[in-house]
């Protein structure tokens, strides 16, 4: 929950890249981040991977209009349409991109090699077909927004009670990291995007970081079993209410589309 998610990337830029508000270079700038490249594979019409630009030609000369997120769990197919192959693949990554006007998704594959310090990593995006239906359990930028906000007050209730919200050298390198993020003023989505997707987008990452530094901080102030139950089950619900937030806003660019406010 931590880092952003690749598809998030790929979804974000290729939406801001369809609708005219970046160009192919910086969308595709933008996508790879800090991995080496990526390559799409299995897209129809192409024998081979081809690169991100040819990629989101392709698809837009296919049809498609837009790109959502899916980000599921076991049990948690969010954001999934089906079929069954589609979505164990995507369910394998823990996520994937389903197209909006074609019935295609991409799932990523991730390879890295080298050193530590220095690792390559180059993704693969596994195109395959899918099932054109209403994408599973995603909420509206409102609804999400009103869950994140009462989730993240019980959640870190109960984690401040049991002592495990956050100490030590493990969670203040979480912190800084995330504000070292946030003071060189990335963008936490692409051009296009309404603010209330942005704020629902920020407010979902500050979640995620509190549930990463409970989950990596060990029990912390939980010593009996007891304690270390009511700290997962404080934090259960709330990272998938974030994982919901992080999709409905990631979508929200083709959610408005759809409504026809763009």
């Amino acid at each position: 929950m931590l880092s952003e998610p690749r598809s998030g990337r790929l979804a974000a830029w290729g939406n801001a890249l369809l609708a005219g508000f970046v160009s192919p270079d910086d969308a595709v700038l933008a996508i790879v981040g800090e991995d080496a490249v990526h390559r799409v594979e299995g897209l129809p019409g192409e024998a081979g991977p081809v690169g991100l630009t040819l990629a989101l030609g392709r698809l837009r000369a296919l049809g498609v209009t837009g790109l959502r997120v899916a980000l599921p769990a076991p049990g948690h197919p969010l954001g999934l349409s089906g079929p069954p192959d589609f979505n164990a693949r995507a369910l394998d990554a823990e996520e994937a991109v389903v197209c909006h006007g074609g019935a295609l998704g991409l799932v990523p594959e991730v390879y890295e090699a080298g050193p530590a310090g220095d690792v390559h990593v180059e993704v693969v995006w596994h195109c395959l077909p899918v099932r054109e239906a209403p994408p599973a359990d995603v909420p509206s930028l409102g609804e999400a927004e009103r869950e994140l906000a009462e989730a993240l007050r019980e959640a870190t209730d109960v984690l401040s009670r049991l002592d495990v919200a956050g100490s030590g050298p493990v969670a203040e390198a979480a912190v800084d990291a995330y504000r070292a993020r946030a003071e060189r003023g990335r963008e936490v989505l692409a051009p296009g995007y309404p603010p209330r997707a942005v704020r629902v987008l920020e407010l979902a990452q500050r979640v995620g970081l509190l549930i990463s530094v409970a989950y990596e901080n060990g029990h912390g102030g939980a010593v009996s079993a007891s304690e270390m139950a009511a700290r997962t089950e404080a934090l259960r619900p709330v990272e998938r209410t974030a994982r919901r937030a992080q999709v409905a806003a990631y979508n929200a660019f083709v959610e408005e589309r759809e409504r026809g406010v763009r």
